[in-house]
């Protein structure tokens, strides 16, 4: 069978800058962040008034009461660095009080927030403006309004079932339990006096102060864990970046409890399929990916957790030798079976198991980035879970807060296990690339489980097939779930999703632009020309924005 393997062509132009640019998942969040870098700002303050001004555009995937990660290359310190700000169960978690029944809806779901701390942390180290500037945008928009686009409309009304259960429904639903229509202008004044007291008293007054005080009330209200030592005794942490050579490329990932050594696991086994016929859309290459997937997934279900109760041999996984004989294991000519993406107790006997590199030596997201003239770049992903978290916002906040406790396990044996002071297992991974020592691109993407799978996807297409920064968001992607299910988007070719079939995958064709493979963000910087390159992902409302 001969089978064509065009690069598809873009959505859109690639945006481009030559001062700077914002990448994210909304226009107008983009949009602030530029404002601060022609304000005189830097990356650092470009991305907290990105972030923020994300609680109003997209209210329903990330704000305050979520968690993140970042990685924030530093152009004065000619470093990466890491800060987590993924913050962790409350002090009072009994994983006795939870049942395999529960949802993920409700106050019990709620870890201790930690996207304040994160944001403050860089803006205080790196930022240039004063902090009620950086948070001016999105207090405007929360206090005068926002247009409700048609994304948005969409995904309020796929959530009005779980806000319809609590007092706070009516911050985005009607009277009638009705979510705004597209065009609709959504106001959200009491997040605006929330982000009004963030941006004058910082940290301390969300962790320590009377706006802590109004959260903790709210959720003593409804039956909440979080305590007055939860909220006080939190601070994000400075780390230090994991990361693999790739194909001439240096990529950075954030270590654990980020999940993101899995992201590197299917990058270095590719990196050694040196088949003549290594193409985009060759059915060889589609196979060995998704056998590459696999085998990662299964370690990272094996070794992810809190790195203070589990420790992942990072060295061992992503070493040349673990690679190269886990890369021995994939059938060339059929398809593997795994248990899925979460831990289990029982799985079955056809899965696959983890390799052993001690051996060896060796929901709702979002994500967007920011770079400046200078040479910072600054990568984020954040989330509030599920939409809209727990699906209620606390007291008279206006504050949705997460439900991330529900990526805990609850079986005895894993590594991912809810507790008190636990971090969750977190598979958000904004990843930087660089080149001879200079950055050369960000990308990273929302999708929950899927962002481990469709993030090396989004890199392959940059890196290794050509492909332009938009381009290479855009692609066709796919999702490898449990036993031998592979869902893909439509726009691959029809005959390499049979080729596929025929090599034992079971295949799902499902809508040609998809929400469930990602909503990407990037940022290329041409080393030579120092021009500024973005890619924003039009499944969901992106936008990259340079000037």
């Amino acid at each position: 069978m001969s089978i064509p393997f065009p690069v598809p062509p873009a959505s859109r132009p690639v945006a481009m800058g030559v001062n700077g640019m914002v990448a994210s998942a909304h226009p107008l969040a983009s949009m602030a962040g530029v404002r601060m870098l022609m304000d005189g700002g830097n990356a650092f303050d470009a991305a907290v008034a990105t972030a923020a001004t994300l609680n109003v555009g997209e209210p329903y995937m990330s704000g305050v009461g979520g968690i993140g990660l970042a990685l924030a290359y530093v152009a004065a310190e000619d470093r990466v660095r890491a800060p987590n700000f993924s913050g962790r169960a409350p002090i009072g978690t009994d994983p006795e009080r939870y049942t395999a029944t529960d949802t993920d809806i409700g106050i019990m779901f709620a870890l201790v927030p930690g996207n304040v701390s994160g944001w403050l942390k860089l803006h205080e180290t790196y930022g240039k403006l004063d902090r009620e500037k950086v948070f001016a945008p999105a207090i405007g928009y929360a206090e005068h309004g926002i247009g409700v686009t048609h994304l948005n409309s969409r995904m309020m009304a796929n959530s009005a079932a779980r806000l319809s259960r609590f007092p706070s429904a009516g911050i985005i639903l009607d009277a009638d339990g009705i979510a705004p229509r597209p065009g609709a202008k959504l106001k959200m004044p009491q997040l605006a006096e929330s982000l009004r007291a963030i941006a004058k008293g910082g940290a301390d007054e969300f962790y320590r102060g009377e706006l802590a005080r109004r959260i903790l009330n709210g959720s003593d209200e409804l039956g909440g864990l979080l305590t007055e030592e939860d909220l006080a005794t939190y601070e994000a942490e400075w780390q230090d970046p994991i990361g693999i050579d790739y194909r001439g490329y240096r990529i950075h990932m954030s270590p654990p409890n980020s999940s993101g050594f899995q992201i590197l696991q299917t990058l270095k086994t590719m990196e050694g399929c040196s088949d003549d016929n290594l193409a985009f859309q060759h059915p060889n290459t589609r196979h060995l990916f998704i056998e590459a997937v696999k085998l990662a997934v299964t370690d990272r279900i094996k070794f992810a957790g809190d790195p203070r109760c589990v420790t992942a041999p990072i060295d061992g996984l992503l070493s040349d030798g673990y690679v190269a004989a886990q890369r021995e294991r994939i059938n060339r000519t059929g398809a593997a079976s795994v248990s899925g993406e979460h831990f289990a107790s029982k799985v079955a006997p056809e899965a696959l198991i983890v390799g052993n590199p001690q051996e060896v030596d060796g929901g709702m997201t979002t994500h967007f980035v920011a770079a400046d003239r200078d040479g910072n770049v600054v990568s984020i992903t954040q989330t509030l879970g599920g939409g809209f978290g727990s699906g209620l916002a606390v007291g008279d906040t206006g504050i949705f807060l997460n439900n991330m406790a529900y990526w805990f396990d609850l079986e005895e044996g894993s590594p991912n296990r809810i507790g008190p002071d636990r971090q969750v297992d977190f598979v958000v991974a904004p990843t930087q690339a660089f080149r001879n020592g200079r950055f050369h691109v960000s990308l990273g993407t929302p999708g929950s489980f899927g962002i481990l799978q469709t993030t090396p996807q989004f890199v392959m297409n940059f890196l290794d097939f050509g492909m332009n920064i938009q381009q290479a968001i855009d692609a066709p992607c796919l999702r490898v779930y449990e036993g031998k299910r592979v869902q893909m988007e439509e726009r691959f070719l029809a005959p390499v999703r049979q080729a596929l079939v025929e090599l034992g995958h079971e295949v799902d064709a499902i809508e040609p632009w998809s929400m469930s493979v990602g909503g990407a963000q990037g940022i290329h910087v041409d080393p030579n020309e120092g021009v500024f390159q973005g890619g924003a992902d039009p499944r969901r409302d992106g936008y990259a924005i340079g000037y």
